[in-house]
């Protein structure tokens, strides 16, 4: 059994402020053929198919298997999913591989925010007890967060907004970005308040989308002109209310990293970070210096189809690898509220 286990191919759809009447299928066919070339594999050599999206935001219950019609009828395969971000759908699969029960996989995710309240639809993934009968959306929890980085002197206004200026900045080199090009700090700052204190630059736009990875074990991985081996990964979570917890402090992320080996030499870090302020505080959690390039891809700030972001900023970090822009990097995912959730993947060359 190996324990070698890397990413071999990456493809991701456009992120659209709305794809119209485009069903999860359609958006998927291309992004799997895109993945599946990429990592010079045919549909058939793939053991094990892992999903991540959620019947929530589809409006109907277990609509990721009308998703699975994208795959095919015959063969049959080897399928599971996962009602949150692909980025633990990708880690199902990575145990998969290394249970010796699959020497190849394909994860992917996708989400269609435009169909619905996204804002409001968020709110169900709150304690059900507590929290989520107030139905506070998921800007104002964010916003809730940022408040409490802001009044303890973690961030500043202006320090979020340089991280929307880097963000959209870098996007303009990223086809698959919604939101890009130069912005002035000054200019930003002179907006609107959506939810106080984050400003429409602070907040992600809705998108739909997807994204799929290809994984490989051992010898498998090693026949492929381009892979990015999986060093180490790990998930953590924090409390999921948000009176448990310090909302400025995210120790999961930091728990993740440490178990992962993120320490030492890294060149990029793709953060999943929807909120400015959200980027600032994983930057201290993940304890990330000045000479790590932070989401070259833009990140989810410039594009963020709900359910395939987090897999986006691996499969980003993938290609920094795999393309030789990069020795070392490292892929983060989040899911829930105000950063409860964090999962942290370190990818390596050969």
């Amino acid at each position: 059994m190996s324990t070698d286990v890397a990413v071999i191919g990456f493809a991701q759809a456009p992120c659209l402020p709305s794809a119209g009447t485009t069903s999860g299928v359609e958006t998927l066919v291309p992004v799997f053929r895109r993945a599946l070339a990429d990592a010079r594999l045919d549909r058939r050599e793939v053991d094990f198919w892992c999903s991540g999206s959620s019947d929530y935001l589809a409006g109907r219950a277990f609509s990721f298997v009308n998703a699975v019609d994208a795959i095919g009828a015959c063969p049959p395969i080897g399928e599971s999913h996962v009602e949150m971000d692909a980025a633990w759908a990708f880690y199902e699969a990575y145990v998969k591989i290394l249970a010796g029960e699959a020497e190849t996989a394909l994860v992917y995710g996708f989400g269609k925010a435009s169909a619905g309240r996204l804002r409001r639809v968020l709110a169900l993934q709150l304690d059900p007890y507590v929290a989520a009968p107030l139905w506070p959306d998921s800007v104002s929890v964010a916003a809730l967060q940022a408040r409490c980085a802001l009044n303890a002197g973690i961030v500043s206004e202006r320090a979020m907004a340089e991280v929307a200026v880097r963000s959209r900045a870098d996007a303009a080199a990223n086809p698959y970005a919604q939101v890009f090009g130069v912005f002035d700090v000054d200019d930003l700052l002179g907006g609107a308040y959506v939810a106080d204190p984050l400003r429409g630059h602070d907040c992600p736009p809705v998108s739909d989308g997807a994204a799929a990875l290809v994984l490989a074990a051992g010898d498998r991985a090693r026949r492929q002109p381009r892979r990015a081996w999986i060093s180490g990964m790990a998930h953590r979570i924090d409390a999921p209310g948000l009176g448990e917890r310090d909302l400025t402090r995210v120790p999961s992320a930091t728990g993740a990293a440490e178990a992962a080996g993120l320490g030492g030499d890294l060149d990029v870090a793709e953060l999943h970070a929807p909120f400015t302020h959200q980027e600032l505080l994983l930057r201290a959690a993940l304890d990330l210096d000045e000479s790590v390039r932070i989401n070259p891809s833009g990140g989810a700030l410039c594009g963020n189809p709900m359910f395939s972001a987090g897999l986006a900023r691996i499969g980003s970090a993938a290609e920094q690898v795999m393309s030789g822009r990069a020795r070392r990097a490292a892929g983060h995912a989040t899911s829930g509220p105000a950063l409860q959730q964090n999962l942290v993947c370190v990818l390596e060359a050969s």
